[in-house]
């Protein structure tokens, strides 16, 4: 079909990047819940199906027939994943009204009086396909939206809520049916704030944003484990439940550290983790535990990551209050007034006692190193050259940051 000479499929085409554009920013302009997204976002997820939108409407008028369930697929992927972020069904269908109305107008520019049976066509065309969009994407918004409600209100959320509570098994398979599986891996998560959350805070966007961060962590542990796993997560983090009849790997391909550098991936924010396989009456110790070792994690100044008990085995003792941990922490006292030399110790130590490592770390001269290591030693009667003094440097750190 062609209005003014110019085969309107084609024409369409062309201008899909420029028109993606327009619409996006007409978009923005109208709808405010729309504006309070994410960046990344708006770049990103509503960009692509806008495109995708405006190719399908010039295949259905190239081809002169409806769209496939097979080309619906993508906007209601999007739908269910706008109903996880909470963006509310009518803002998401004006959405797609504005990008009809917007490809129906550059389809029928310049039109001619000649042209009217071509017009007349593509507008009813148009009509079928906006009629399908909003039946496939209303249907995957509510579909999604029952499926987040039976899960937080449903038989996912009791199952957690006995778990971590500690609740008899027996007497909550009488009471529900369900039946625990025979042990879970139980995880902690910390999740940074994404720079959308920061960029966008205060206002509706951040919200959007942290929903939009806990969906694909969720989505990568769903897809870790087969099955939907069991989740109390936040935008700062949280506990995680997978049914596991056998301790997952740690290493290697469809291990633990693999599961969380994919989750940080598709989060794109650093996530430290701590994991450990537990029996259904042993979960809420297993949690407990978890949740200490995160923030060990975080008070040591350790790397985001994955890690288990044994990761800090000599941590999680020192943070026990006792006599002997402020004994510890005392031992580098002398080294308060002197932060240079505290600091260099911790690089010194971090670097496996490399003085050049050490050097180029902290940008002074090897030499400096070496020096500033006696004056520890003078100072403390400690000295990291002395293996049995070693053994308390390093609980002496440990200490400092425990007390």
């Amino acid at each position: 079909m062609s209005i003014a000479g110019r085969p309107v499929a084609a024409q369409l085409r062309a201008r899909v990047p420029a028109l993606t554009g327009r619409v996006v920013a007409r978009l923005l302009a109208d709808l405010p819940v729309y504006a309070d997204l994410p960046h990344e976002e708006i770049s990103g997820d509503i960009a692509d199906i806008v495109q995708h939108n405006l190719r399908l409407f010039a295949d259905v008028v190239e081809h002169r027939r409806p769209a496939t369930d097979a080309e619906l697929a993508q906007q209601r992927d999007s739908a269910a994943q706008r109903a996880e972020e909470g963006v509310p069904l009518d803002a998401i269908l004006t959405a797609y009204q504005v990008g009809t109305a917007m490809c129906w107008q550059e389809a029928a520019k310049g039109a001619l009086p000649g042209d009217l049976a071509t017009v007349l066509e593509i507008m009813d065309r148009i009509m079928v396909l906006q009629q399908q969009l909003t039946s496939a994407v209303s249907s995957a918004y509510l579909e999604a939206r029952q499926i987040l409600d039976s899960q937080d209100h449903g038989g996912r959320h009791a199952l957690m809520a006995a778990l971590l509570t500690g609740e008899p098994l027996d007497r909550f398979t009488h009471r529900t049916g369900l039946r625990p599986a025979a042990r879970y891996l139980t995880m902690t998560l910390a999740l940074a704030p994404h720079p959308d959350e920061l960029n966008q805070s205060p206002g509706p966007g951040a919200g959007v944003a942290a929903r939009r961060k806990i969906r694909r962590v969720r989505t990568a542990l769903d897809h870790f484990a087969g099955t939907p796993v069991l989740t109390a997560l936040d935008a700062s983090g949280g506990t995680v439940l997978l049914p596991a009849a056998e301790p997952p790997p740690w290493h290697g391909p469809g291990g633990l550290r693999a599961l969380i550098e994919e989750a940080t991936r598709v989060a794109g924010v650093p996530i430290t983790a701590a994991a450990e396989t537990a029996e259904p009456e042993t979960v809420p110790a297993a949690v407990a535990r978890n949740a200490e070792i995160v923030d060990l994690i975080a008070r040591t100044g350790r790397p985001p990551g994955l890690y288990r008990l044994a990761d800090v085995l000599l941590e999680y003792q020192l943070s026990r209050p006792s006599e002997a941990l402020h004994g510890l922490a005392q031992l580098l006292r002398p080294l308060e007034a002197k932060p240079e030399l505290l600091r260099t110790l911790e690089t010194y130590l971090e670097l496996g006692l490399d003085r050049r490592a050490t050097a180029a770390a902290l940008h002074i001269h090897p030499n400096t190193v070496d020096y500033r290591i006696r004056r520890i030693d003078r100072l403390t009667g400690l000295s990291p050259a002395r293996p049995a003094d070693l053994q308390h440097i390093s609980a002496a750190l440990v200490a400092r940051r425990s007390v």
